[in-house]
């Protein structure tokens, strides 16, 4: 005997297969589609302009003419764009890892709980970031002067053998230092909030283990934070090839500093007081896809340490 089938009701209309995925579909690009269009104007639109201007040149006889990659061959060949990317590449490789362990141990010891005052301390050492990084460039510049700071009353008052931190042997690292100064609080939140996600009973369970503090970061702590940590690393490369402010700001208060000292730097001379439009968009496009290449390469990096 078989069950009865069920009658659709008089006046009733037939559903329609795909009427709610179309709707679906359209709900989805309407939401999406101020993010695409803002992300056109914002981003893609500016770097096709870029590279549509790369691929010409202007020339004293002929005006504007096409060159095609010409502007690029020059610039992977140019001493002073390699210099500066020299120059940034020390600097990440130095600065990043000091800064990251910075922000590592302040991020652990806000989170041990055995802090005093640890809101003061959290919000002493975020400030800086607040600091506009012009700011924060005048204000160490002062202090690094060798005839007008902090760094020259130390030497006059106590008689003090301080190095000439602006001068060319200390230059980077005096950059490197206003730079660790603003960021450390900044990456000691992305890691701090990670340290907060940590379930309790992870904790619970490693307190009835009898584990310490330090047990507890090793085992517990620092490999719950490879990912926040992978993503403080890829911001940090990022910032690094972009370093600007800072030398820029410092360029007016010694002579070490010239106008390629970064390829951020050059790029922007070569574009504003150059007048070489054409050359500066292809440095940019260079110095661009240098940077996301690292990015990726400590990104792979990163992932399959978090597989193992």
């Amino acid at each position: 005997m078989t069950a009865p089938t069920a009658r659709p009701r008089p006046g009733a209309r037939p559903r329609r297969r795909g009427t709610s995925t179309g709707r679906t579909r359209w709900a989805g690009l309407g939401f999406a589609a101020p993010f695409m269009i803002a992300f056109t104007v914002a981003i893609v639109a500016p770097l096709g302009y870029a590279f549509y201007l790369s691929l010409f040149q202007e020339r004293m006889v002929g005006g504007t003419v096409f060159v095609g990659l010409d502007n690029f061959t020059a610039a992977l060949t140019d001493d002073r764009l390699l210099s500066g990317m020299r120059r940034v590449g020390l600097f990440l490789v130095v600065q990043v890892p000091v800064m990251l362990v910075l922000a590592l141990v302040a991020a652990l010891a806000l989170d041990s709980g055995m802090l005093r005052f640890a809101k003061v301390f959290r919000v002493g050492i975020f400030v800086p970031y607040a600091v506009p990084a012009v700011v924060a460039s005048l204000m160490w510049g002062f202090i690094y002067g060798d005839e007008f700071g902090l760094a020259a009353d130390l030497r006059d008052g106590l008689g003090l053998p301080v190095p000439d931190l602006l001068g060319a042997d200390w230059l980077l690292a005096s950059i490197g230092n206003v730079v660790t100064w603003e960021f450390v609080g900044y990456n000691m939140l992305i890691l701090y909030t990670a340290l907060r996600a940590v379930p309790s009973e992870i904790y619970e369970a490693a307190d009835i283990d009898g584990a310490g503090e330090i047990r507890k970061a090793v085992a517990i702590k620092v490999p719950a934070l490879r990912g926040a940590l992978g993503v403080a690393l890829l911001f940090s490369i990022i910032g690094s090839f972009q370093l600007f402010n800072e030398p820029n700001v410092l360029e007016s208060l010694t002579s070490s500093i010239s106008t390629y000292y970064t390829p951020n730097m050059y790029a922007y001379n070569l574009a504003f007081n150059g007048q070489q439009f054409n050359y500066s968009a292809a440095v940019a496009i260079v110095l661009g896809l240098a940077t996301i290449a690292v990015a990726y390469i400590a990104q792979v990096i990163t992932s399959r340490g978090q597989r193992r």
